[in-house]
């Protein structure tokens, strides 16, 4: 008799019916249409108040900040030994960021091992790849948004100034040798073989490369709306939008229960901009880039859903793999 599998490995079984895995997407899509329209007032009276030339450089901002993400997870993704092609990383990581938008934290996880299956990546690696993205945006937003620190007055970010002091910890856990032992820990509890190619500092490195690069890019999309809005251009407030946003962020995923970090962002970063913006402009602004990002997240995931529908991935044929 075979050993009872254990619940994540029945919730992947289940997710690798056709049925459920296009419902998954449908519901994701739902929720992440849902709220840019919740906040399309907001958006209206922003871009009203905006230049023409502002609006599109806040929305190509967007797109270059989702793009470095991508780029770093796909550098950690080849670092474990399953290099992908630009078009197969935006099928697997377009579709797997919709998983962002419903609640629990751990969708964009399972999204990204499914889709990564059919583009020939074993979906261990897949998981593998996706938590350490994670844990490296999170270290490296945190370190970022310390910059924000000499800008903000102590009571300004309330209970949320912790968000700072867990970097040290989390870049601890991302060193190699602590970061490829957890990994491992965390495959046994899943009965799941051990990844091939552990992680490397190289690998890493690049990865945190493309996180920063990230974070300064939506630091200049949420100045550039500031600015439109009221704020002062200048050194000392693009420091403190990047700080904000990146503090703001890692505060959001870490709080699990709000979809994308939906609400906890909003708060931490209207705190940060409180002092340098008026507070309804401020939380305008807030509000704007991240219905723009949300937008751009709906288009990576299109075009992500388009290049693997037209490869075949997502159906009940995919050839089998490993776990």
């Amino acid at each position: 008799m075979s050993a009872p599998r254990s619940l994540p490995s029945r919730v992947l079984a289940a997710l690798r019916s056709p049925w459920v895995r296009w419902g998954f997407l449908v519901v994701a899509l739902a929720l992440a249409l849902w709220y840019v329209l919740a906040h399309r007032e907001a958006l209206l009276r922003a871009a009203a108040g905006l230049s023409v030339a502002e609006v599109a450089l806040v929305g190509v901002l967007g797109v270059l900040y989702v793009w470095c993400t991508l780029l770093a997870w796909r550098a950690i993704l080849a670092d474990l030994g399953s290099p992908l092609p630009l078009r197969g990383a935006v099928a697997v990581f377009g579709i797997s960021q919709l998983g962002k938008y419903v609640p629990g934290g751990v969708w964009n996880v399972v999204a990204a091992a499914e889709v990564g299956a059919g583009h020939g990546v074993p979906r261990r690696r897949s998981a593998a790849s996706m938590l350490v993205a994670v844990a490296v945006s999170v270290a490296s937003g945190a370190a970022v948004g310390a910059v924000a620190l000499p800008f903000v007055s102590a009571g300004a970010l309330g209970a949320w100034s912790w968000v700072v002091w867990a970097a040290p910890v989390v870049v601890l856990v991302l060193a190699p040798p602590v970061l490829n032992r957890l990994i491992g820990l965390a495959l046994r509890a899943t009965r799941r073989d051990a990844l091939e190619h552990p992680m490397t500092w190289g690998g890493l490195g690049r990865a945190a490369a493309w996180s920063v690069a990230g974070w300064l890019v939506a630091g200049l999309q949420l100045w550039v709306l500031c600015a439109g809005l009221g704020l002062p251009p200048t050194a000392r407030t693009f420091a403190l939008a990047t700080g904000g946003w990146a503090l703001a962020w890692t505060a959001g995923f870490l709080f699990v229960l709000a979809p994308a970090g939906a609400g906890v962002r909003e708060v931490v970063l209207a705190a940060v901009l409180a002092g340098s913006l008026a507070g309804p402009s401020a939380g305008l602004a807030v509000l704007v880039s991240r219905v723009v990002l949300t937008v751009v997240d709906l288009a990576f995931a299109g075009a992500g859903l388009l290049l693997t529908r037209s490869a075949g991935r997502i159906h009940a044929g995919s050839p089998p793999l490993r776990p």
